[in-house]
């Protein structure tokens, strides 16, 4: 009986261990509704299909009956559903997280390369770090966005309002010896700010995530030239990987990325989460994908709004997926 019970004990303790790298509002997920949130436009616009990351931001202090100030707001990225077509920027806004409308300017940058995004609201340390460009008289901006523009090159991007973006230009990122990084595609940038420090996590081909650290935004230094971030869990990262979006939760980082196996037709994206204690070293959840990966659902945004938690799937169209009660 005593080998029996110590086992029973190990069990338990490994189960506890993985209860708490991983709360059951971060992993457990049921799909909203029958069909997407919101798809791309279709043929006649310039959306005819939607692509990778997309952004949305929830406003805990907007109820949602003022349209001037959005409780949900959404960045993504349109294109004329060819590989070569050029990647634009769209916005979208919404009351309650599922009905979505289009801003009537869209694309907001009509000829700039944009796909991949992630924005981040304006602190008063950011702001204070960011360069202003020559024309402008102010250094403070509302929002910082990280995207991909042509050729996977990272890019940031500023506004004042969210609708009006102005490049900064393509991020600086040099190894740990201060010698650029091989040319090349680094795309997929994810920034956290902290301690008056930014760490972007950026991909290289999809092969791992990197990550660099930054006090100005102008140079980034990698913490590592070894990636931080691996595929090879299963088949849902056998091959590629990338980084959507690190939340801190209970005192720990949570990174939601996607992952993919090469060769297979059609190619099967899932959203995964990892946990870490550094944002160095990276745990994945045994239970990943949190999807089926029959359906095909990645670039995964994670969204909180009081009490509870939503999972945003952004490729190839947005599925809202609400974490279960416990």
């Amino acid at each position: 009986m005593r080998p029996f019970f110590a086992l029973l004990v190990l069990v338990f303790f490994s189960l506890s261990i993985r209860a708490e790298d991983f709360p059951p509002e971060l992993v457990k997920f049921k799909q909203h509704g029958d069909k997407p949130v919101f798809t791309a436009a279709g043929q006649g616009t310039w959306e005819v299909k939607i692509r990778e990351r997309g952004w949305i931001h929830l406003d805990p202090t907007a109820d949602g009956t003022d349209a001037a100030k959005p409780k949900y707001r959404m960045w993504y990225t349109g294109y004329d559903g060819t590989r070569e077509g050029i990647k634009r920027l769209g916005y979208a806004t919404s009351a309650d997280g599922i009905a979505w409308n289009r801003h009537k300017d869209n694309p907001l940058l009509d000829q700039l390369w944009v796909e991949d995004v992630m924005v981040v609201p304006s602190v008063e340390q950011a702001a204070r770090l960011l360069p202003a460009p020559k024309q402008a008289s102010r250094l403070l901006y509302d929002w910082h966005m990280f995207a991909e523009g042509r050729d996977d090159q990272a890019q940031l991007l500023t506004s004042r309002d969210g609708t009006k973006w102005q490049r900064f230009g393509q991020l600086e990122v040099v190894q740990t010896n201060g010698q650029p990084i091989e040319p090349g595609p680094y795309g997929t940038p994810t920034a956290w700010l902290e301690d008056g420090v930014w760490h972007l996590f950026y991909e290289r081909h999809d092969a791992g995530v990197w990550l660099a650290t930054s006090r100005n935004l102008k140079v980034w230094t990698n913490v590592s030239d070894e990636p931080v971030l691996r595929p090879g869990q299963g088949l849902h990262d056998r091959d590629l990987i990338a980084m959507n979006q690190i939340v801190k939760h209970k005192g720990r980082y949570y990174t939601y990325f996607h992952g993919s196996a090469k060769g297979e037709t059609p190619s099967l994206w899932s959203t995964c989460v990892a946990v870490s204690d550094n944002l160095r070293s990276w745990k994945k959840y045994d239970g990943n994908p949190l999807l089926p990966r029959e359906l095909n659902r990645s670039s995964g945004i994670l969204i909180r709004d009081g009490d509870r938690f939503q999972l945003y799937t952004m490729h190839p169209e947005v599925w809202l997926h609400v974490a279960q009660p416990f």
